[in-house]
Order: C-alpha cells, then structure tokens, then sequence
C-alpha cells in the first residue's frame, strides 16, 4: 500500500474546483444557444482559475511514487 497521499492540498483544490465552474458555465452556454457572452464569461472563469492555480504553486503537489514492481 503506498504511503503518499495525492489529494493535494485545500488550496490547490479551489483552483481546480474554479476551473471546473469554468467549464460548466461555457458548457451550458454552449447547450443553451449557443449564448457567446456566457461561454467567453466560462472562459474567463477558466483563465481566473489558472491564475489562482499559479499562484498557490499546484503543480508542487505532484508526488513521484516509487515504481511499482
């Protein structure tokens, strides 16, 4: 059993979970019309969240496992 965790920190989660919100908002508004303000207001959404994804450094969440054998 690995001992490691890759859950990731709070933080790091938010900005996937806002990410997330990103692609729901365009995908609706992709459904629903398509409604082209919507879907470049999910697309912010989306940038917003790399941004946030940046600044609290997920990708130093990454954890390298031995190799399984």
């Amino acid at each position: 059993m690995s001992s490691g965790s890759h859950a990731g920190r709070p933080k790091s989660w938010v900005a996937v979970v806002v990410i997330a919100v990103g692609f729901i908002i365009g995908g609706v508004a992709l459904c629903i019309g398509p409604s082209w303000p919507m879907f470049w207001a999910g697309a912010g959404v989306i940038v917003l969240g790399g941004v946030v994804a940046f600044a609290v450094d997920i990708m130093s969440d990454v954890i390298v496992d031995d190799p399984r054998q």
